[in-house]
């Protein structure tokens, strides 16, 4: 089974090999001896959960509680997670059973991945998550498992027992601890920060192709760009390479003694962009080293953990939502440059006919109001715990709401990535010549989504196709531009 930072391709079937099927079984059977043993209680199998963790459960609670952990806890309801994201939630799910801390049946493990592979998509909730972990929107979607609850069928809410029967399969029947295991851990945390991690180093990449752009357009002063300006930072070096190999050493525009800050300061922004994006990245890794469930089931006994306590994931994409905000407010301003013929030599606005013709100004009012909503992402989501179950969960890490402003941010930082690039490829053409060689790529790439503006047209859903093909990774790998 291969399973990657970002999931598996959609036609990728998983199969369990047998050899895993029989590690599997031989920890689910030392977990259920362990229980049969009854050495103290253990926390959501033989007791309650929370404030409640002190009642113990007799035989026959015990047999209906690993169900009605799912069900009373499903207390969220629409926005719905995208069905992208719910897949990669089960897949990280999928990957804390497989490791050797877990001790769910091979009969569940079996179910969640013909779940995956038939496309198998409980509705999760995106927000009013306010527990001390991921407990209601974990209820939600595995609750789906035991044909309780909704899913989501070509974006329809369906219920989930009949989406079960569609698909030939039974509802299933937990085991012992199977219930506790499914709402443990931070799998949607974990889940933002991967796709997060992901979509900022597109943007990283796309952000300093647009730099380049306007470092070619506005003939901007090379000096400033010099790698031997990064000193120790091996950061900051790196993206001064990549914007020397792109931009070249081409004409610089005459009298003009330094570029417009914007142009000269981004690659800095960029360089902390990478470094804070590169840290999540390192703490996630990490995260797939540690138990997730409470309790873990290790060397045989029980350890209650803290994997529900996501916060050093929460603070760190909060980091990179900053970082990316500021490359919003430079992105953005610089566009504006391209479109000033004081700064640029071109045309007021980027437009063929000043005058008769808007040009790309109402473009840079667009930009202007996704900045504006990106702004307001800044603020900290993972500040703020209130207490809850009278007392004994009295923090939260609302590390889900962290990464979801995570990924709000990079949507913004996407449109106007977007129309930053047809502004460079608009000043280009208007400016005539080929521009720099290492560039040469990128403005044709441009220009096959979203072809020069001759005369005013509308734009929206051209900026929308550019905004999908971004997001695609058609021209996201900079080594190829040159």
């Amino acid at each position: 089974m291969i399973v990657s930072d970002r999931g598996f391709p959609d036609s990728e079937r998983l199969v369990l090999d047998k050899a895993l099927v029989a590690a599997l079984s031989e920890r689910r059977k030392a977990l259920l001896t362990a229980l049969e043993r009854g050495n103290g209680p253990v926390y959501g199998v033989t007791t309650g959960m929370g404030r409640l963790a002190g009642v113990t459960l007799d035989a026959g609670q015990q047999a209906e509680h690993q169900r009605t952990l799912l069900i009373g806890r499903a207390v969220g309801g629409p926005p719905w997670l995208p069905p992208e994201d719910v897949r990669a939630l089960l897949v990280i799910r999928l990957r804390d059973f497989l490791q050797p801390w877990s001790g769910v049946s091979p009969e569940l493990v079996q179910f969640l991945v013909d779940r995956l592979n038939d496309r198998f998509t409980p509705a999760v909730p995106r927000f009013g998550l306010g527990s001390s972990g991921e407990i209601i929107p974990l209820a939600h979607a595995f609750q789906t498992f035991l044909g309780i609850g909704t899913v989501l069928e070509d974006g329809v809410e369906v219920p989930a027992a009949s989406a079960l029967a569609a698909r030939g399969a039974a509802p299933f029947v937990l085991g012992p601890k199977e219930g506790a295991s499914l709402l443990q851990g931070s799998p949607l945390a974990m889940m933002h920060a991967q796709r997060g991690w992901a979509e900022t180093q597109q943007l990283i990449d796309l952000q300093t192709l647009t730099e380049a752009m306007a470092i070619d357009v506005l003939g901007a002063p090379r000096e400033v760009f010099s790698p031997v300006m990064a000193g120790g930072d091996d950061h900051l070096r790196t993206l001064l390479h990549e914007l020397t190999g792109l931009a070249g050493t081409g004409p610089v525009r005459p009298g003009l003694v330094q570029a417009p800050l914007s142009v000269r300061v981004a690659p800095r922004a960029l360089a902390h962009a990478d470094r804070v994006n590169g840290d999540l990245h390192a703490t996630w890794r990490r995260w797939e080293t540690m138990p997730g469930d409470s309790p873990s089931f290790v060397e045989g006994s029980f350890v209650p953990g803290t994997g529900y306590h996501a916060v050093d994931l929460g603070l760190r994409m909060d980091a990179v939502t900053a970082a990316l905000v500021h490359l919003g407010e430079i992105a953005v301003q610089r566009m504006h440059r391209l479109l000033d013929e004081r700064f640029s030599g071109l045309p007021p606005q980027l437009t063929a006919d000043p005058g008769p013709q808007a040009g790309l100004a109402p473009l840079h009012k667009r930009a202007v109001g996704e900045l504006h909503a990106l702004r307001r992402l800044a603020t900290p989501a993972t500040l703020g715990s209130i207490d809850t179950s009278a007392g004994q969960e009295d923090v939260q890490a609302f590390a889900g709401a962290a990464g979801e402003q995570l990924r709000a941010a990079a949507s913004r930082l996407f449109a106007i990535t977007a129309c930053e690039l047809i502004a460079g490829s608009q000043a280009r053409y208007l400016a005539g010549g080929d521009g720099a060689a290492g560039l040469r790529a990128a403005y044709e790439w441009v220009r096959s989504v979203v072809p020069p503006v001759g005369a005013d047209r509308s734009l929206g859903p051209e900026v929308e196709r550019l905004i999908a093909a971004c997001r695609a990774g058609w021209f996201n790998d900079l080594s190829t531009l040159d």
